[in-house]
């Protein structure tokens, strides 16, 4: 097959283009926009490999993903599948211009272009997070007028609506991965998703802690979390063993959950950060209660601000779809004990 993706330079990406020519003759497609990284991404594989690779330079904010005339007759009628994973991923508020830019009229713009192209199956990486402040994530496509919480989300479940809207043009479906962590094997991972994001933050915070000559070695740095709540993770290779299994499996106008049916509680995800960081004056306590926050945990709060409202939900989430997806194939249902979970936060910190 002929495999179009978007997003592919990101780690998620590696993975998933590595699955998709593991014991094939497919050919991948990549539109990038940054041809250095792309080129490295290409130089990864073997150099039998590198011949079904082909970069196409493009962005996907412009009208035809900014393709030229000559790559869109070249490739039209030849794309079987249509992988679009391109996103930004970020929560503030002050970017939600930018957030609707790039993941709506830019999923509208690969859209367009699927159609021209007459592909076959879209695929739309969405994020198991449209589910919004909703405490129970479904298979389905949430409201436009629900309550969500920051334009990131809410970018990303009018997209989702939008890819649904064009079914009659070609075959769509959803998947929708929560918080992607390391290699579940290796921990190997990238440090630009979500979950390294506050890692960073709570590193930098004990290193500024350990700096202060005054600073008190029995004092607690607490951080405001529900601690029943869980944190949804699930392994790169995982989300990557699913999206690979669409080009044959996926089911037109449908949705799947790539989660966790048993995440960690957040308190048990603390303690994992303050062994893997040593970091033994870490703790956290439930934003339920009412709390005196000395300056310095109000620093630390500050810095993981952003992460706040997932640290302060619990939600659970349906993968009946998911698991029909990889029945009778070798992909197992997740199952990721703690020793795992250790596993990936310790590479990040070690590497």
């Amino acid at each position: 097959m002929n495999i179009f993706l978007t997003g592919s330079t990101g780690f998620l990406g590696g993975k998933l283009i590595q699955n998709l020519m593991k014991d094939t003759d497919h050919h991948v497609y990549l539109l990038v926009r940054n041809l250095g990284k792309a080129r490295q991404l290409v130089e990864s594989f073997s150099e039998e490999n590198q011949k079904r690779i082909h970069i196409l330079e493009g962005d996907i904010t412009s009208p035809n993903c900014g393709i030229t005339e000559e790559t869109f007759n070249q490739l039209k009628g030849k794309i079987d599948c249509f992988y679009h994973s391109a996103a930004l991923v970020k929560f503030d508020v002050e970017l939600s211009d930018e957030l609707f830019e790039i993941n709506y009229t830019g999923t509208l713009n690969t859209l367009e272009l699927a159609k021209e192209l007459a592909v076959k199956k879209f695929f739309y990486i969405s994020t198991a997070y449209t589910v919004g402040k909703k405490s129970h994530g479904v298979e389905e496509l949430y409201p436009l007028d629900a309550e969500y919480h920051n334009p990131y989300e809410a970018s990303k479940v009018k997209s989702e609506h939008l890819v649904f809207s064009y079914g009659n043009q070609m075959d769509v479906s959803i998947f929708r991965p929560a918080i992607i962590v390391g290699d579940s094997k290796t921990g190997e991972a990238d440090s630009e998703f979500t979950l390294y994001g506050f890692m960073r933050a709570l590193d930098i915070f004990k290193r500024r802690m350990m700096r202060k000559s005054d600073a008190n070695k029995d004092e607690k740095y607490r951080v405001i979390a529900n601690q029943e709540g869980t944190s949804n993770f699930v392994p790169v290779d995982y989300v990557a063993d699913i999206l690979s299994l669409a080009v044959t499996k996926a089911e037109p106008h449908t949705i799947y959950n790539i989660t966790n049916p048993n995440p960690p509680t957040n308190y048990e995800i603390m303690k994992m950060f303050k062994e893997a960081l040593q970091f033994e004056q870490l703790d956290l306590i439930n934003s339920q209660g009412d709390y005196e926050l000395s300056e310095e945990e109000k620093q630390l709060n500050g810095m993981v601000d952003i992460f706040s409202v997932y640290l302060a939900g619990n939600v659970s989430f349906r993968d009946e779809n998911t698991q029909r997806l990889i029945e009778g194939t070798g992909v197992k249902h997740l199952n990721l004990p703690p020793q795992t979970v250790q596993m990936i936060i310790n590479a990040y910190f070690t590497h």
